[in-house]
């Protein structure tokens, strides 16, 4: 058996890394999953609205895993009728993972280290991540500009992917100095969203920089 993609070392690495922020993030929620039956003082705001918990925890999952074959370019371009099909499994799970998480964000009990700026996060970064899907939605169907699409599609992506960086960012901060107070658990949380979307905005930049070069070498060919 062939593995084409994994002839590239930059896909190899895009791969991994999503597969990383996803493992923590659907392992947490199938073990949440998994003790829904069992009512304690730890889980009881998840067990009195299990239909918003499973919402969030399957709607995130799907989106996370099924949007690493999307932003492999390699795979879409081997797989077109794939990608469009999958697209719009990833919109569908992903709003279902952003309106369910608003919806905990409003109507859940607060836990012990949630704050008000955590929570304004959270409806800040939900919020955007639903506009820009169906920004994403909007582009590719009415408008059919497909880099503009690519682009609110990968920013909506940067946002689910969120809940993986949050972990990569906590766990050092509570081994090396110590567990945060509330205002610095929404600091950790929060940078978690804003350095995936730096890291989108500069994926989304470089791939408009390989496009205007296409543009300028195919004009350069075209005689006068």
């Amino acid at each position: 058996m062939r593995f084409p993609l994994l002839k590239n070392r930059s896909n190899v690495i895009l791969i991994a890394v999503l597969l990383f922020l996803n493992a923590v993030p659907i392992a947490a929620g199938t073990v949440r999953l998994l003790g829904l039956h069992i009512l304690t003082p730890e889980n009881a705001r998840f067990v009195t609205s299990p239909v918003a918990t499973v919402l969030h925890i399957v709607g995130s999952s799907i989106f996370g895993l099924v949007g690493i074959g999307q932003f492999v370019d390699t795979f879409r371009r081997r797989r077109p009728t794939w990608h469009r099909r999958a697209g719009w499994v990833l919109a569908v799970s992903g709003l279902v993972s952003a309106l369910s998480g608003l919806w905990m964000t409003s109507f859940f009990p607060r836990v012990e280290g949630d704050s008000d700026m955590l929570d304004a996060l959270r409806f800040v970064f939900g919020v955007a991540m639903v506009s820009c899907l169906i920004l994403g939605l909007y582009t590719a169907a009415k408008k059919r500009d497909f880099l503009r699409h690519s682009a609110w599609m990968m920013r909506g992506y940067a946002i689910g992917m969120g809940a993986g960086t949050q972990v990569v960012l906590f766990v050092p901060w509570v081994l090396i100095v110590a567990p945060p107070n509330p205002i610095a658990r929404a600091m950790l949380l929060g940078a978690g969203w804003v350095v995936n979307l730096a890291i989108a905005e500069w994926w989304i930049s470089r791939g408009r920089g390989r496009q205007r070069q296409r543009v300028v070498g195919t004009r350069k060919g075209i005689p006068n």
